[in-house]
């Protein structure tokens, strides 16, 4: 169609906007010399930059302070102390109160999490004043800070209330041993019950160490059989007689040993 017979020409792909909505519009960024910068390529290779900045500090942690490896999964350990990623510990935390656990853990597994997180996705919507100072935004800042007060505290409670002891010992990895249960020694543990702590393969069992690899002498493992060790294993739970005795202490004292 020619010029006046029904089209508009625009010189540019912005249409101008009606004279009452110009004053609505936020100012153009070319109005803000100095202060503003292309996305591209400019703005995103700075962004590319920290994030390789950050990677390649997170791949030197991991190949100076590897992964810590345990032993291998056993479902029918009941015994067996988990424990989360740091991230979850304050969840993990939450799940040990009363009102939480047991016929409450839909509470604490869902309901308490779900209120907290929808409440920070509520927090834009319920605090839609154009302050950007915190002092100036009450519920988002008290919404936040409550938040990242629940997280610290529920994360240091879960770490300072853990047994770490018990979880280095539960998942210390064993060398794999036969043991020859056909032994007089290990006859000898049966009748005195002592895989009933320590297990039939005597790797150890609740609150009972491994018995494979100890490192420990004959003596002194009679000296424990007989006089207990640490209030954990009482004593007189060893009933045999001296000769008995001996034979266990040799057995144990020789497991894992090459």
């Amino acid at each position: 169609m020619h010029r006046g017979k029904g089209m508009k020409f625009v010189g540019d792909s912005r249409v101008l906007a009606p004279e009452s909505r110009k004053t609505m519009l936020p100012k153009d960024y070319s109005e803000y010399p100095g202060k503003t910068e292309a996305f591209w390529p400019n703005f995103l290779l700075k962004e590319w930059m920290i994030g390789a900045v950050f990677l390649v500090g997170y791949l030197c942690l991991t190949v100076a302070h590897p992964a810590p490896l345990e032993r291998i999964a056993d479902p029918t350990d009941t015994g067996y102390i988990p424990l989360p990623d740091w991230y979850f510990l304050f969840l993990y935390q939450l799940l040990k109160y009363t009102f939480a656990s047991g016929p409450y853990t839909v509470i604490g597994a869902m309901i308490i999490p779900g209120l907290a997180f929808g409440g920070l996705l509520l927090a834009p919507f319920l605090d839609r004043g154009p302050e950007r100072r915190p002092m100036k935004r009450p519920l988002a800042t008290g919404f936040m800070l409550l938040a990242l007060a629940s997280i610290v505290f529920l994360t240091w409670q879960s770490v300072a209330t853990h047994d770490w002891a018990a979880a280095e010992r539960q998942g210390k990895i064993v060398a794999k041993v036969d043991i020859d249960k056909t032994s007089d020694g290990y006859k000898i543990a049966s009748d005195n019950t002592c895989i009933t702590c320590h297990g039939d393969n005597l790797q150890g069992g609740p609150g009972a160490p491994s018995l494979i690899g100890t490192g420990l002498s004959a003596d002194e493992v009679a000296k424990i059989a007989k006089d207990g060790k640490g209030g954990k294993m009482p004593a007189g739970i060893f009933k045999g007689d001296a000769d008995q005795l001996k034979q266990l202490s040799e057995f144990i004292s020789g497991l894992g040993k090459k």
